[in-house]
Formats: C-alpha cells, structure tokens, sequence
C-alpha cells in the first residue's frame, strides 16, 4: 500500500456516503491480531433525511462522532449483548456513517476462531455486524478511533479493486424507519455476506 492509496481512501470517505460504502468493500480492517476483508456494508445519511440514522434526530453523547471528521469509528452497543461498527464519511457536521456489516478473515485466523468457539465455519466467524465486531475483539474502547491511523484499529484499502460488476444492492436489514432504501452493499457470491432479514414491526395483542 502506498500513501497515495490511503489518500484516495480518505477523500473516498470524506464525500458522499453511497459511493463511500460501496468504495469500502474489499477494504481490509485490522484490530487485536486479526485482519478481515469487507463484504459487506450499509449506508446510513445521517440527518440528512434518513431515518434509519442513529443521528437522523441530531446530535447525542452516543452518536456525537458521527458530526465529526471522516474515517474515524462510530461503536454501538446493541439489544444489550452486541458491538457494531460503523466508519464516519462525509464533510464535518454531515454525520453519515458506513455500517460493517460482514467479512472475511484473511488474516489472524486463529485469534479469531479463540474468540468466538461455538463457530463451526471460518465463513461464519466475522458473518454478520457484531459477530464482525466479536471476531476483530472490537467494543466500546474503539469508539472515535481514526481508522486510518497506525493506531491498534486499521481500515486499508483493497489489496485489488471489487469489479463494479461484483457488487450487488439491496435493502437494509432490521430497521424500522426506510428499511426499503437499496443502501445494502456487498460481494455478489461471496458466503460471508450475513441473511437478509426484512424488519417486520411487532403487534399488539
């Protein structure tokens, strides 16, 4: 990798959030001895307008990295047992964010199986958001991290370009507000890429 890559990743993260998320795909993430390859991600616009955003309603302590600066982590404790990560894109104060969804390990295989035993394919190691976050030994402490520092938490791009060809869309998993919004990305074909799940409201008896 050359620091004329990472440059290009930088201003890739610091626009539009759309083209930023399919631009992170085949990206690789390094964090505590393990290394994945991204498979698949989800766009969220912030305020702009969205409404699946965790900062579609403004700024909050949880959500404040999200105004901040592009290519740093956004963590979140989820139903009270799971870490996900999103990457920060787009101008200060825009507050879009990359969801990471799945990965492939390709690196710290290992380490990785140690964290999380009960898995009995290495596909399904890092194959979904926080199993993603329980494989890369990522939680509260990444939070705000700059990702495209030499700091414990790495974002890099591609070791090769994903073909546009290879990417598919589709709608977001498991949100309540514009859960039809094609802003899904991931790896057509690639099994690490997690189930998709459409969310279906719950009734009142």
């Amino acid at each position: 990798m050359t620091a004329t890559d990472l440059s290009a990743l930088s201003d890739l993260l610091a626009g539009p959030v759309v083209p930023a998320a399919r631009g992170l795909l085949g990206c690789r993430l390094s964090a505590h001895g393990v290394t994945v390859r991204i498979s698949e991600v989800e766009a969220y616009a912030g305020t702009a307008g969205d409404p699946a955003s965790h900062a579609h309603r403004g700024r909050t302590p949880r959500n404040a990295v999200m105004f901040g600066e592009a290519g740093h982590a956004y963590v979140y404790f989820t139903y009270g047992m799971h870490w996900c990560m999103n990457v920060v894109t787009g101008p200060d104060g825009e507050a879009s964010a990359v969801l990471l969804r799945a990965g492939e390990v390709v690196d710290g295989l290992d380490v990785a199986q140690e964290r999380r035993p009960a898995v009995r394919k290495d596909v399904d190691l890092a194959r979904g958001p926080a199993r993603l976050c329980a494989a890369l030994g990522i939680d509260r402490s990444v939070y705000g991290a700059d990702l495209l520092g030499d700091g414990p938490v790495r974002l890099r791009p591609p070791l090769a370009p994903v073909p546009e060809a290879a990417v598919t869309a589709g709608p977001r998993v498991g949100v309540t507000g514009a859960h039809d919004v094609p802003w899904r990305f991931w790896i057509a074909g690639d099994p690490t890429v997690s189930a998709y799940r459409r969310h279906v409201p719950r009734t009142r008896r």
